[in-house]
């Protein structure tokens, strides 16, 4: 393949159908409508148990902005040295000021509590104030995979910036791009930045096997269908393993 694929989970069905389906790693996640934030260790050990490629868990204490405080911070601490225990083989996390630069302190401790773990830094990136510079801080601490959209809503919208990152990181860090690949766009955008690691879903809905419905009610938003679930389909990390070989 021109790139190795990583599909992007939120349960261990999920890892072993990206597996079967010919992916080289996944990152797991929960509650990806936040963007993905921190699964239950519980799910971390069935995920490991489920697959052998590559396990990368998210470390993210909840939702919305990057800037953490000291509880929270304490929190990806232990969950770092949780996961490595568990069997996983790196974590994604990402830390940034209120000013929009990576907090280096912070993110270089964290870095250091993971090895020999694998660290990816997440799209906390895309907002970052001078994804340039921001790529260079990164490189100086040690980090091992930087993923990003190139500071737009998907990757094809920002592979100029991509494309630019990739050739500034050279072999001293991998520029993984994500968000909104698709097995229709995944060859151009590998044809621009000749990156080396992509990152994508690979998601189709599934209908509920709940046959009592009480439709009167909601989980959550109150436009989510709760008696449909989205699960990652063999087929579809196939179609997108396919277009890397092409």
């Amino acid at each position: 393949m021109r790139a190795r694929l990583e599909v992007c989970i939120d349960s261990a069905d999920g890892a072993a159908a990206a597996e079967a389906g010919g992916a080289g790693a996944v990152e797991l996640c929960a509650a990806l409508v936040e963007g993905g934030i921190t699964p239950s260790l519980g799910l971390v050990r069935a995920t490991r148990a489920a697959c052998d490629i590559e396990l990368n868990v998210m470390v993210r204490p909840r939702g919305g902005d990057f800037v953490y405080d000291r509880r929270e911070l304490e929190a990806m601490h232990h969950d770092v040295a949780a996961f490595r225990e568990a069997g996983a083989d790196g974590v994604v996390l990402g830390v940034l000021r209120p000013d929009g630069t990576v907090d280096e302190e912070r993110v270089a401790d964290l870095v250091a509590a993971a090895r020999p773990l694998r660290v990816t830094f997440h799209r906390a990136f895309d907002m970052t104030r001078d994804p340039r510079a921001a790529l260079e801080t990164l490189i100086e601490l040690g980090v091992d995979r930087v993923l990003s959209s190139g500071q737009e809503a998907s990757a094809p919208a920002g592979v100029r910036l991509l494309t630019e990152l990739v050739e500034q990181a050279g072999e001293r860090v991998v520029v993984m791009p994500g968000c909104g690949l698709r097995p229709a766009n995944l060859v151009a955008v590998l044809d621009a930045t000749a990156a080396r690691e992509v990152h994508a879903t690979a998601f189709e809905l599934q209908d509920s096997p709940m046959a009592f419905r009480n439709e009167r009610v909601a989980m959550g938003d109150e436009d989510q269908d709760e008696f449909a679930r989205a699960r990652t389909s063999v087929e579809r990390v196939r179609q997108l393993v396919a277009a890397l070989g092409d």
